[in-house]
């Protein structure tokens, strides 16, 4: 028996001398001979040394085909591997198994070799890209009558790859098709992780093996970990194969474990490729699903809410729903995220994204829908302060900008609030009378800036060359100058007449600037009016200038101005014939007197006893009203105390509280009064005749008859040191002075 090494020697004899090598098998060399390390046979060593010929000789010589090395390898997983036609065809026609595998490589004493275990000789035929080989396995499928021997393209190994898998990830395709049509290959087999064919090529981003598998009708919903292929096409970017799978009516709308739909996923990834296939095939690009709180959103809302503007607008592209607000859940929840109303436009608006805004508006979104407030997307854009988005908005052809919100307020009116004065520039040059809309009180911006002293908004509104002499349109119909006036706000009135202001225009009830500042006792800005040649004798409906109400009121600062300051009449009667002191006598506020000196300090000689429409003086009113003070200092001036109104009342007959405040009065009397003039009796009532003369009280003026003047004394003060005829309660006045009220 000749030793291995002598074998060896032999095959390389016989590929020279084939003679030579068939003496030695003669002479008794066995065929059978086993390499001691790696347990290969002599066809092993032909094999990888690619000795076809030599091999086929010991074939024929009854070596055996199928002894299996240290790795399980026979001689055809060798020949497979190396593409050796020949001796392939050989083995196989002595009978060669084509379906021996590999030992699994992890049970092998040296961990040396890398190959995968579970390999049958058809696996390497394939890792080696032996197309000729694999052809040969084909054919004798067709053609074998044995069934152990008849190649199976279905066997595993150990990583759960078929030869036909194999074929597929080694790019192999029409041999693929040849085991498909005619081998029996298993198209829906599993690997060892239970993973199918599709979901494998897709996973190793094998395009060209999706697409293939696609085209033999695998099946396109088979799922792995809960994702089906649709879903990993998407994950792992593969657009083609999204295409494929629609044109095999996959189901696009399904969901991953976080609610996540197929769309949505390509969306967010930045795959607006996939995203474009997906709705070209009919993907609802709409899909409502679970939001916020349970609430009911769309991919719409999602992606403006997630600050996505690239899905937002893919999404509006693809004609998703672009007008509907978030809704209620499936369950009836209605979250306060639901109860807002918000569309995608106004949460675009809101948030600033203005490439959504443009996209919305392009696709003919309803820019004048309103929200649970009542606020438009312009409103919205204006309250956020968002110009860009504003200006997108006040360009769009069907915005009306005429819409209130709860408020009350117009798009116009809130940029006025929120102070956005670029917005209302912009709002005011679409439409230039939006400065013009009233509120529920019938006050337009400017009026509205004016009351609230709001000089930022007052002197925009300027600029922008508003009307300003707009009434208010109520029951007063105040201009702005008017409530300026009210307001008393020196910077918006100088600022008002610098605009053009009338300063002459008059109120419903014909009251003027001047009036209004001198009622609501606004000192400087009656100068102010009156620097700007305001007419200080305008008379209201009632026919009090302005004058009338400053003291009316006991304003002593307007009283001094109006009279230091303008040519104001300080005789003008009134509608009741009232001329100022009249006025300042009925009401007789605390500081009358101060007023009433005041008076007299520009008009010495004011006429004191001048009658109003009842007769009364305005030492009578004052009497009336219980203004001590008042009445003294008519008296100190001169008034006549014995004068009547035209109901015969003067203060002696004009019933009082107390005597206190005529004797009071009287015995303030300072010089000799005049005397006054009656037909009847001062005191009794008794018409005078012939018999029943006229006499006259000398100390307080009034015309008596004999009967009540019968006292005589000298009045000293009036430096009468003679006696005179006095009345019995001017005796008892210089008699007893203010005691005689006792």
């Amino acid at each position: 028996m000749f030793n291995s090494s002598s074998l060896h020697k032999m095959i390389a004899i016989y590929v020279s001398n084939e003679t030579f090598a068939s003496l030695l098998v003669e002479r008794g060399a066995t065929i059978d001979d086993i390499d001691p390390i790696v347990n290969d046979s002599l066809l092993h060593k032909c094999a990888r040394h690619h000795y076809q010929s030599a091999g086929i000789y010991l074939i024929e010589k009854g070596a055996n085909i199928n002894h299996m090395n240290k790795q399980g390898e026979t001689a055809l997983h060798l020949t497979s591997q190396f593409g050796l036609e020949q001796l392939t065809n050989a083995l196989l026609e002595h009978g060669a198994n084509p379906n021996i595998q590999t030992y699994v490589t992890s049970s092998l004493a040296d961990e040396v070799n890398i190959n995968v275990g579970l390999q049958s000789p058809i696996h390497r035929a394939v890792y080696a890209s032996q197309e000729r080989i694999l052809n040969i396995y084909i054919n004798m499928h067709e053609k074998s009558s044995d069934e152990n021997l008849t190649p199976n393209f279905n066997l595993q190994d150990e990583h759960g790859q078929s030869v036909f898998s194999l074929t597929l990830w080694m790019n192999m395709l029409t041999i693929a098709k040849q085991l498909l049509q005619n081998c029996h290959a298993q198209i829906n087999i599993l690997d060892t992780e239970q993973i199918p064919l599709l979901a494998q090529a897709i996973i190793k981003q094998n395009v060209q093996a999706a697409l293939f598998l696609l085209d033999q009708n695998v099946d396109v919903n088979e799922k792995v970990q809960d994702l089906c292929p649709i879903q990993l096409a998407v994950k792992y970017h593969l657009p083609s194969v999204v295409e494929a799978l629609c044109k095999n009516a996959v189901n696009m709308n399904v969901v991953d474990e976080n609610r996540n739909s197929v769309l949505w996923n390509a969306l967010d990834s930045g795959q607006e490729d996939i995203a474009t296939i997906l709705v070209k095939f009919g993907c609802d690009s709409t899909q409502w699903s679970n939001g916020p709180d349970n609430c009911r959103q769309t991919l719409l809302h999602r992606s403006i809410d997630e600050n996505n503007e690239s899905a937002a607008c893919f999404l509006i592209r693809s004609g998703c729903d672009i007008n509907s607000p978030r809704q209620t859940g499936l369950n009836g929840e209605t979250p306060d995220i639901c109860r807002t109303l918000e569309t995608p436009l106004h949460l675009a608006c809101q948030w600033g994204l203005e490439r959504v805004v443009s996209a919305l508006i392009e696709h003919h979104a309803d820019i004048n829908k309103k929200d649970a407030e009542g606020n438009t997307p312009l409103h919205v854009a204006i309250i956020n302060q968002h110009m860009s988005i504003i200006t997108i908005l006040i360009c769009a052809p069907n915005l009306d900008l005429s819409i209130r919100n709860k408020q009350n307020q117009t798009a116009f009116a809130c940029s006025i609030v929120s102070k956005n004065n670029e917005a209302a520039d912009l709002i005011l040059k679409r439409e230039p009378k939006a400065a013009d809309q009233l509120d529920n009180k019938g006050r337009n911006f400017l009026h509205i800036a004016v009351q609230n002293a709001d000089i930022e908004s007052v002197l925009f509104l300027l600029t922008v060359h508003v009307n300003v002499n707009n009434r208010v349109e109520d029951t007063n119909q105040y201009t702005p100058l008017h409530l300026c006036v009210q307001t008393g706000n020196e910077i918006i009135l100088r600022n008002l007449l610098l605009a053009g202001a009338n300063i002459n225009d008059v109120t419903a009830h014909r009251r003027s600037s001047l009036h209004i500042a001198s009622e609501n006792n606004r000192g400087s800005i009656c100068s102010i009016l009156l620097e700007n040649n305001i007419q200080a004798n305008l008379l209201d409906s009632n026919q009090n200038n302005a004058l009338h109400l400053a003291v009316q009121h006991g304003h002593i600062d307007v009283v001094r101005r109006l009279l230091s300051e303008s040519d104001i009449d300080v005789f003008t009667p009134n509608i009741k014939g009232m001329n100022c002191l009249h006025v300042l006598a009925a009401h007789s506020r605390e500081n009358a007197h101060i007023i009433f000196s005041t008076i007299l300090e520009f008009y010495p000689k004011f006429p004191l006893d001048i009658q109003d429409a009842q007769g009364n003086t305005a030492l009578i009113l004052a009497y009336k009203n219980g203004h001590g003070q008042l009445c003294r200092a008519l008296v100190t001036a001169g008034a006549n105390l014995s004068i009547c109104n035209y109901e015969s009342l003067s203060i002696f007959t004009i019933p009082a509280a107390s005597k206190a405040l005529l004797v009071n009065v009287v015995d303030n009397i300072p010089r000799e009064p005049p005397w006054g003039e009656s037909e009847t009796c001062l005191e009794c009532s008794t018409k005078f005749t012939i018999t029943n003369r006229r006499h006259h009280c000398r100390h307080c003026g009034r015309v008596l008859c004999k009967r009540c003047s019968i006292n005589e004394l000298p009045i000293m003060k009036f430096n009468l040191q003679k006696p005179m005829r006095v009345c019995q309660l001017c005796t008892d006045v210089l008699t007893h002075g203010v005691m005689a009220a006792r």
